[in-house]
């Protein structure tokens, strides 16, 4: 049976920041079912997350959806090495793996081309639908400077930009005291994001 496909933070009260927090403890001592239930909680938002960025030569081999799943089951056997200070944190740990998994595949497949009978007419190097929808160069710098902000202001951008949150939703990831506090968290995390494209232009 496929999960609904909602945001995690759009669920019951059950399923809000304080209980995950009780998920990861029961999962770290042993409950397999607190462990599934964080499975299906993440599991359709990290789907919608990746869709699109495991370019086409690559889906021949993997699916996106099989990418999310294996790397999703993985985080959650080693849930022990994350510590949960915010859902925020949890879901950019979340999206890490889910890229380094489809960077993974990605040259994997460029190393045996062989493994899968392509179009001659494909490029080796065809890119995904976000690549096509900024370029390359675009989402190698985006990501790069990603990586130079401070660790809550990357947990910021990649719940507005890339999950797609409202502000109310950030709040409670994050933990900060209202809508209009995440908001502004945003605004100068996209500031310094900016900033720190313009260094790698």
């Amino acid at each position: 049976m496929q999960p609904k496909e909602i945001s995690p933070l759009n669920q019951t009260p059950a399923t809000s920041l304080e209980s995950t927090a009780m998920l990861f403890a029961q999962v770290r001592k042993g409950d397999d079912q607190a462990r599934e239930r964080l499975f299906t909680k993440y599991l359709p938002l990290l789907r919608r997350w990746a869709h699109g960025r495991l370019p086409r030569y690559a889906r021949d081999l993997a699916d996106t959806d099989d990418l999310v799943q294996v790397s999703l089951l993985r985080a959650l056997n080693h849930i022990e090495e994350f510590e949960p200070r915010r859902e925020g944190a949890f879901l950019a740990y979340l999206r890490r793996i889910v890229l380094n998994a489809v960077r993974d595949e990605i040259r994997r497949v460029v190393r045996r081309p062989n493994a899968v009978a392509l179009p001659e007419d494909l490029p080796n190097q065809a890119p995904s639908l976000l690549e096509k929808a900024i370029g390359t160069e675009a989402v190698e710098a985006y990501e790069a400077a990603l990586t130079a902000l401070p660790e809550e202001k990357q947990e910021a951008v990649i719940l507005r930009i890339e999950f797609g949150m409202s502000y109310p939703e950030i709040a409670e990831a994050m933990g900060a005291p209202s809508a209009n506090a995440a908001r502004m968290m945003v605004v100068r995390a996209t500031v310094q994001l900016a900033e720190a494209l313009d260094e790698h232009r």
